[in-house]
């Protein structure tokens, strides 16, 4: 390996290799991805964006190892999903992936600082300490004033930010956000944004957001676009971006 490849290494949190998935069987076997390769690195907020269908929930759900890829490669900070158990994949998933959701995925029988302090009580924090570190991220988010709210009580934007809390509690290495700002109006998108941004700019941490929005290219690092089951190109720079989406808020 030269010296190039060692920092790329070093500096990769996710690197995958001729990745291919398929669903279905015989005749209605639908090929999503097809020897996609793609890479994140840590320090970086990371866009995917692409038509829809065009495989982005799945690569997300591939790299985040909450699917099984056919063939290729898959490596997750420095760890290879393929030779991993499934035991072992689920404690490294809640120790070191954080995940906002469509679909929030929020628990109605709880109230939505326990929602948040989930991540934490899976790790062994105790319910007090978990909770006080929820009420904190959710004050970040803007919500700290439904803590002690059921999520059916919330708006579709406020239950997009208990979701967000949710992801951000536990301080993951590798953040996962499927549409982020979906639900949310301009203003509240922004602050999400900015949180995530903040939350990348760690050197030792990766956000990698799938989106259709438009209003939020300006807060990545990175795009990565992807069409057809493939990665077509990736922009490597905010000018980049810019200059290839012009017209963006």
């Amino acid at each position: 390996m030269n010296v190039s490849e060692k920092n790329s290494a070093v500096s990769a949190a996710v690197v995958m290799t001729g990745v291919d998935k398929s669903f279905g069987e015989a005749d209605s076997r639908t090929h999503v991805l097809k020897k996609t390769d793609f890479e994140a690195r840590l320090g970086e907020l990371l866009m995917l964006v692409g038509p829809s269908g065009c495989g982005k929930t799945t690569l997300l759900s591939i790299l985040a190892g909450t699917l099984e890829t056919d063939d290729g490669s898959v490596h997750v900070l420095g760890h290879d999903l393929r030779a991993m158990k499934k035991s072992a994949i689920t404690k490294f998933r809640a120790s070191h992936i954080g995940f906002i959701f469509q679909q929030f995925n929020l628990i109605p029988t709880l109230s939505v600082a326990e929602n948040v302090s989930v991540p934490l009580l899976i790790q062994g924090v105790s319910s007090g300490k978990a909770e006080a570190k929820a009420r904190e991220i959710l004050e970040l988010v803007g919500i700290g004033e439904k803590a002690r709210m059921r999520p059916g009580k919330l708006s579709g934007g406020q239950q997009q930010r208990v979701a967000i809390a949710r992801a951000l509690v536990h301080e993951p290495a590798l953040l996962v956000c499927d549409e982020p700002t979906s639900a949310l109006d301009s203003e509240n998108g922004h602050i999400v944004m900015e949180l995530l941004r903040q939350h990348a700019r760690q050197s030792n941490r990766t956000v990698i957001v799938v989106t259709h929005d438009p209003r939020i290219y300006k807060f990545a690092d990175r795009m990565a676009e992807m069409e057809d089951g493939r990665i077509l190109r990736v922009l490597g720079s905010p000018a980049e971006i810019a200059a290839a989406h012009p017209g963006q808020p």
